[in-house]
């Protein structure tokens, strides 16, 4: 049952690839955001924290996302877990191996999606997703059949994020770089560390990815 990490930059496929980890091995991916929003409306007692904290407009601590995925990893996944969005920094780092090995689990690998920031950026600002569905696409590589309807469900309300522009996307990038990319080393030196071209077609990253898996 392996345990990974995906990392990479914003919009560098990691969503896109977790989901397909779910759909084709059974994993369950652990994505920040989503534990948030279910913790909310969950009535637990952790949720509760979750919610006065959102209410009042503060962070949630690194302490409480560890708890979230603490519950996660307590009811147990088949196919194993995906860590997405989280670590973002070498304190989180640290504090997810602790919780794992307290868990009686180990993480099976890290899997670095290389990008080139140019090219990413050209990929980001041409993405958008049916609204009715989530499927992506993108102006040059995957425009719909038919302009404005989705291929897979036939919706027609198509989105773009707010947020991907190349202006506020090279603000992301920095972020990115300034926190979470120093992880690249932390897991490198730990023996952990996979890298694989996050620019390549999406089943050439899936592939890549599948061979690392194959090997934990």
């Amino acid at each position: 049952m392996p345990n990974i990490i995906l990392l990479g930059p914003p919009g560098a496929g990691k969503g896109t690839q977790a989901k397909r980890l779910v759909d084709e091995r059974a994993m369950v991916q652990l994505s920040t955001g989503d534990m948030l929003r279910e913790a909310k409306t969950s009535g637990t007692e952790m949720g509760k924290r979750v919610s006065d904290v959102m209410a009042r407009g503060e962070l949630v601590t690194d302490e409480i996302v560890i708890g979230l995925i603490a519950e996660k990893l307590s009811q147990g996944a088949g196919g194993g877990f995906i860590f997405d969005g989280f670590p973002r920094t070498l304190k989180q780092a640290d504090a997810l191996g602790k919780l794992l090995a307290t868990s009686g689990q180990n993480l099976s690998a890290v899997i670095e999606m290389q990008v080139d920031d140019a090219a990413l950026v050209a990929r980001i600002t041409g993405r958008f997703t049916c609204g009715t569905c989530g499927e992506v696409y993108h102006d040059q590589t995957r425009p719909p059949k038919v302009d404005g309807t989705c291929d897979a469900c036939g919706g027609h309300d198509m989105k773009r994020r707010a947020d991907d522009n190349e202006s506020a996307l090279k603000t992301r990038l920095m972020e990115y770089y300034k926190k979470t990319s120093p992880l690249i080393g932390y897991y490198y030196a730990k023996g952990q560390l996979t890298s694989v071209d996050g620019l390549a077609e999406m089943d050439v990253v899936a592939s890549s990815i599948s061979k690392v898996l194959d090997k934990a």
